[in-house]
């Protein structure tokens, strides 16, 4: 069973997909936790998601732990398949509960009243690609597999 989570082949495209999640991600895991790039930090953030959007502290927790340590973890291509499933639904979870409303379309020109979803639709695309292929050439899930086969 553990073969078949961290099992990878040389692929390149992996590689670069989940380069590419997982830095974008980390950026928003970066302001809700240290409060970089004008974040509100992790007493900030915990305030928001458990006042304003009446969250439970748990998940507040682990959305922030996944899009900062989760998302350097899938760059290092460990757990690839856990991580990208789980930034898949966190990403579907954002749609449905905070973007939906607003459309499809981001608020480019400021002409409506919150950003829509269109940017979501790419991180799923990318997170569920990643579930399907794992985490590709150089992921840290190899490794994982050798020492079990050693």
């Amino acid at each position: 069973m553990k073969n078949k989570i961290f099992e990878t082949d040389n692929s390149l495209a992996p590689l670069f997909l989940r380069i590419g999640l997982g830095l974008v991600v980390f950026a928003h895991g970066a302001q809700k936790l240290f409060g970089w790039f004008n974040g509100y930090g992790f007493t900030g953030t915990m305030k928001f998601f458990t006042e304003s959007e009446g969250l439970p502290w748990v998940l507040g927790f682990l959305i922030i732990i996944l899009e900062s340590i989760g998302a350097l973890a899938l760059v290092a291509g460990f757990a690839t398949r856990f991580l990208a499933a789980s930034l898949g639904l966190l990403a579907l979870g954002i749609i449905l509960t905070t973007r939906i409303e607003f459309g499809f379309f981001m608020n480019w020109f400021n002409n409506q009243a919150g950003e829509g979803y269109e940017f979501f639709i790419f991180w799923i695309a990318m997170a569920f690609s990643l579930l399907i292929t794992g985490g590709g050439k150089y992921a840290a899930d190899k490794l994982l597999i050798k020492s079990k086969l050693n």
